[in-house]
């Protein structure tokens, strides 16, 4: 056999050297020499003829440890009769495949391989051998038992079902799920524990899986041990075997239950929200809304739900939308922008939109739930504020947190002199020393802290180069629940301290008659002590002169 196999050997490679002068093929050899993995060509009772170099390096055998044995030398006798039947399959059809062999290494350790072999045949056509192409599956054997742990392991229900919905194999906590025991799911169609509609919808995501490789969020709602109607969503990937071909699915079952609760709660907060609430996708169409959406614009329903935004807004409005939307999408949030949608009425209606993004199960944006405020008395209240800080007497002004006065009345430029182009958009340090920019900054934090902040002492400098003594009082200035600057008020403390300065000479002044007046007074008292000294001398010597009189 083997030297018919060497004159058919021959015999091939010279009608392989006509061929390839006609049609370019390249030599049978010199593929099974350069073949990136272990090539062998071994007659019908399994002697192995030659292997390339893959074949050595996997084994760890040397050349004439392989070639002229048989391959029964280096697998197990269960796995010779396997081989031989391989050989047998090789030779009725011409290929065999995935026939899994252990071959043991000349360091004896026990190889998983996959063998594919197809038939080495004669000029007549017959089959006088096969050529065996060896598949290492150390590598893919420990992915497919990191696979096998996943599974296993995975907090989500996870299955494996072939083509038609068998369950083949299934984790714990689908068990937990559905409530049946093993035997209850494996080998058990999916049908069984979902209906004949979702039986058709589950057939139909098996061929997207079939086509594209992958299907998601297909609804399934299947019944439990305990006749309860448990919704999920199933994803589901292709399991293909070692050749790419798709041979059943890997299901993952998301339950939606709790899901479906907070769904339910979430379309109860948009009903039931004062504020007027809708939702769109990231078109800007309206896919829902909230009866205070209708009562704002004063349109029906069926006006409202399937518009573009861009219908109740303008053009320009519809850009910032748009831009809004983009920003929901990289951010998860987009606040304040303004749009004033024209009612029903024709009435231009100002309102500030503050919008979240709405995301599907895996975390994609795939709308915004927009939420917008009715600025109208906000909008008078702002401009009336504004009358009051224009008209106001004292000098008041508005700032940013940094300092920046975004807004000053005339008295503001009275005191200080400068213009208003020479004040707005300034920062406030402009006008007062560093140390005094340090406690402006500290009391813009108090007003943070706060909301208020009193008799903080600034000296701005005018335009004349005056240095003003004022106290401020500032509040915090607000947007919807932000502190975003502070309204200041200054008082201008020039005749208040010239009124200081003025009591301070008085009672200088004063102190110095007091003591012109203690020094009167020390001679006064002085004065009246001698005489009454002397009013008692006097009285003495009289008394004296009228003892002698008696006594003469």
């Amino acid at each position: 056999m083997s030297d018919q196999l060497k004159t058919t050997t021959t015999t091939v490679s010279s009608t392989t050297h006509n061929r390839e002068r006609s049609h370019g093929s390249l030599d049978a050899d010199i593929i099974i020499k350069n073949a990136p993995d272990p090539v062998f060509v071994s007659d019908l009772e399994g002697k192995i003829l030659s292997a390339n170099d893959a074949v050595y390096e996997l084994m760890g055998f040397r050349t004439d440890e392989v070639l002229e044995q048989s391959l029964s030398r280096f697998i197990s006798p269960e796995e010779t009769r396997e081989f031989t039947a391989a050989l047998r399959e090789v030779i009725e059809r011409g290929v065999t495949r995935n026939t899994r062999l252990n071959p043991r290494s000349a360091s004896g350790e026990i190889i998983p391989t996959s063998l594919n072999a197809s038939a080495l045949r004669d000029e007549d056509g017959r089959a006088i051998g096969a050529i065996g192409i060896l598949r290492d599956m150390r590598e893919l054997d420990k992915a497919r038992a990191y696979a096998d742990s996943l599974i296993k392991n995975a907090p989500d229900p996870v299955f494996v079902s072939d083509l038609e919905g068998k369950i083949l194999s299934a984790n714990d906590a689908v068990y937990e799920l559905l409530g049946f025991r093993t035997d209850e799911v494996l080998e058990q169609s999916l049908s069984r524990f979902i209906s004949s509609e979702e039986t058709r919808e589950f057939t139909a995501a098996l061929r997207e899986v079939i086509e594209r490789g992958v299907t998601r969020n297909a609804r399934l709602n299947p019944r439990s041990a305990s006749d309860e109607v448990i919704p999920t969503t199933l994803n589901a990937s292709a399991l293909r075997d070692t050749d790419g071909r798709v041979i059943g699915a890997i299901g993952i079952l998301r339950d939606m239950r709790e899901l479906d609760k907070a769904h339910a709660y979430a379309d109860s907060l948009i009903k039931n929200a004062p504020d007027p609430v809708f939702v769109s996708d990231l078109e800007g169409k309206i896919l829902s809304a909230n009866d205070a959406v209708y009562e704002l614009l004063g349109f029906r329903t069926d006006e409202i739900l399937e518009q573009s935004l861009s219908r109740f807004i303008s053009s320009e409005e519809a850009r910032e939308f748009t831009a809004a939307l983009r920003e929901v999408i990289e951010r998860g949030v987009t606040r304040n922008t303004r749009l004033n949608p024209r009612s029903a009425s024709g009435e231009i209606i100002p309102t500030s939109l503050n919008a979240s993004a709405l995301r599907d199960s895996d975390g994609r944006a795939i709308g915004a739930i927009g939420i917008l405020r009715d600025m109208r008395e906000l909008d008078k209240a702002l401009a009336y504020s504004d009358s009051l800080i224009k008209n106001a007497p004292d000098p008041v002004f508005v700032s940013d947190l940094e300092g920046k006065i975004l807004q000053a009345n005339d008295a503001v430029y009275e005191l200080l002199g400068f213009r208003p182009d020479e004040v707005l958009e300034q920062s406030l340090s402009r006008f007062i020393s560093s140390e005094e920019t340090r406690e402006f900054l500290a009391a813009l934090r108090e007003v943070i802290e706060r909301g208020v902040t009193r008799n903080a002492k600034l000296n701005p400098r005018s335009a004349s180069g005056e240095i003003i003594p004022t106290t401020l009082n500032a509040s915090a200035l607000r947007d919807t629940d932000r502190v975003i600057g502070a309204i200041g008020i200054l008082r201008d403390m020039r005749a208040y301290e010239k009124v200081l300065r003025d009591l301070q000479e008085s009672k200088a002044e004063l102190q110095e008659k007091i003591l012109d007046l203690e020094k009167f007074e020390e001679v006064v008292v002085g004065r009246e002590l001698k005489m009454i000294a002397l009013e008692k001398q006097i009285e003495s010597l009289m008394n004296q002169s009228k003892n002698v009189e008696r006594g003469t």
